[in-house]
């Protein structure tokens, strides 16, 4: 997950690192990743290299000069400015830069957008998830000119979270599956993954206790064993970006590093088990 290679900026956990997003292509190549996923969220709006064609082309330069892919991006913004609970004149104008982040990804070769349905843009009500299945809606056509899969993250449970699926273009909508989140809510991964693990596109790996926030892979309530036995049964092929508890400043490819580890020991299949 972008910033995560560099020092907090103003003690936050996530957010777009303005003033030295570069560094991070060298960083990911020595801590042995292989992608970084954009973020674009509303502090770093402003300075976010993506919005320009000249800021694009450097992203694709440090991309094949470190062999670090940039294939998908979490939307934060839409955390600040939610499509749930807003007015009609309000949620457009939020389409309208869901609509432009699209033709940016598109530049950049981005191949699918996470959107944030969590904290304070969380589905509640049958209302947001009708405004969901709207917003989709009203950016369909441009997402699919695109190729542009448009990837879930949200706090509902595997009933509630399957239901909404089945009103959503399935070729185009996927889920984002965040093992820390789910942990956190205190639901059982083999309920959600067999609600709706077909349809997971993507994962955020990290760890959270029941009802608390982030801790260190292995400190949390996140049944890591479990959640990779059931996407190893259903095949899954996709991207596990690290979304894990920040280590010691300046210490960041280091702690990359060990939590690579620990995703390279579930990844491996059990023995007797094809990979």
């Amino acid at each position: 997950m972008q910033g995560r290679l560099v020092p907090p900026v103003d003690d936050q956990i996530q957010c777009f690192p303005r003033s030295n997003w570069a560094d991070e292509f060298a960083l990911a190549a020595e801590a042995g990743l292989d992608c970084i996923e954009w973020i674009y969220d509303q502090f770093g709006s402003d300075m976010n290299p993506i919005a320009t064609d000249a800021g694009v082309d450097s992203i694709l330069e440090l991309s094949d000069r470190h062999g670090i892919r940039v294939v998908s991006m979490c939307a934060d913004f839409f955390m600040d400015w939610p499509l749930v609970r807003a007015t009609a004149a309000e949620v457009e104008e939020r389409l309208a830069v869901l609509r432009w982040l699209i033709d940016r990804a598109r530049r950049l070769g981005i191949e699918r957008i996470v959107l944030p349905f969590v904290d304070a843009s969380r589905i509640e009500t049958e209302a947001d998830a009708r405004h969901v299945v709207a917003a989709i809606d009203g950016v369909r056509a441009r997402a699919e000119e695109a190729a542009i899969e448009l990837h879930l993250e949200t706090s509902l449970g595997p009933g509630s979270f399957a239901e909404l699926l089945s009103r959503l273009p399935p070729i185009l909508v996927k889920v984002n599956y965040d093992i820390g989140n789910s942990a956190s809510l205190g639901y059982d991964p083999r309920a959600e993954l067999g609600a709706y693990g077909d349809q997971v596109g993507s994962v955020h790996l990290k760890d959270r206790r029941l009802g608390g926030g982030t801790v260190p892979l292995g400190e949390g309530d996140a049944d890591l064993s479990t959640v990779f036995e059931c996407l190893r049964a259903l095949a899954y092929a996709g991207d596990v970006v690290m979304q894990v508890a920040r280590g010691e400043p300046g210490h960041e490819v280091t702690w990359a590093q060990r939590n690579r580890a620990v995703v390279d020991s579930f990844l491996k299949p059990a023995p007797g088990i094809g990979a």
